[in-house]
């Protein structure tokens, strides 16, 4: 454990010491990731501006889920970014650079992509709750704060299962695939609340693809939401599975590789 923790560090030493060298490029990434947020947040209200309630939710409800939603999704863009991994270690053959070290392969690509800048999103997401979760009264308890920690981190396993199982088909094909700007648009309703979706899609974002896990669902605990407390403790397991899921299927596509080759 010392061992990875002491890469975890000198990878981000690197990091600030390469991006600072260009510090505008740092502060443009940090902006422009703040104004897509302040976008998505502004359709929101523009949302209640023609209705009082979205599927039984109020705005300010509505805008706390978006709050969590950002939380869990600026730590795994920080730390879980495998964007470029075809093209990158695939077709560039850096996969063989890779399996040559000690340190597990995934953890290695996982630190070579180090996004520090993503985690302003999870500062914003905790303001945005803060906010909200006072416009609705809700109350601060000794457990809010483990609960908000542990179901954080059950969401990133979430993303990293999902997103690490997709990523594993790049092991068959040496072709970037479209799938995962696909996944990218599908995770965007787990910011909203499932009940406003028909029934089909309420099981895809719950069962299938489980985005509902990263936003609604464990909202929905601080939220006092008791038609949703049961989906929302189960959160951590479903982090669990998915995340033991996405790991074995990568582990077996590494069995499969065999090089760039010539």
């Amino acid at each position: 454990m010392g061992y990875y923790l002491g890469l975890i560090v000198e990878y981000l030493k690197n990091y600030f010491k390469t991006r600072m060298t260009y510090r505008a490029d740092f502060w443009v990434e940090v902006i422009s990731d703040l104004l897509f947020q302040a976008t998505n947040l502004i359709f929101i209200f523009v949302i209640f501006m023609h209705t009082e309630s979205l599927g039984g939710w109020s705005e300010a409800e509505v805008v706390f889920v978006y709050g969590f939603f950002m939380v869990p999704y600026g730590v795994f863009s920080c730390f879980i970014n495998l964007w470029n991994f075809s093209e990158r270690y695939i077709v560039k053959g850096e996969m063989d650079r890779v399996m040559t070290r000690p340190a597990h392969n995934l953890f290695q690509i996982f630190l070579e992509n180090v996004d520090p800048p993503a985690l302003v999103g999870s500062v914003i997401g905790i303001i945005i709750m803060i906010v909200s979760g006072g416009q609705l009264g809700l109350s601060f308890e000794w457990w809010t704060i483990p609960a908000l920690i542990l179901l954080t981190l059950s969401a990133v396993a979430i993303y990293t299962g999902i997103y690490t199982a997709l990523t594993s088909l790049s092991f068959y094909s040496d072709a970037p695939t479209g799938i995962l700007p696909l996944m990218y648009n599908v995770q965007g309703y787990g910011r909203y609340p499932v009940t406003i979706y028909n029934r089909a899609i309420q099981v895809l974002l719950t069962w299938i693809l489980p985005f509902a896990f990263v936003g609604v669902y464990p909202a929905a605990l601080f939220l006092e939401r008791e038609d949703m407390r049961t989906m929302a403790l189960i959160t951590p397991l479903m982090g669990a599975v998915f995340l033991a899921i996405g790991l074995t299927l990568w582990n077996y596509g590494v069995r499969r590789y065999r090089g760039a080759g010539s």
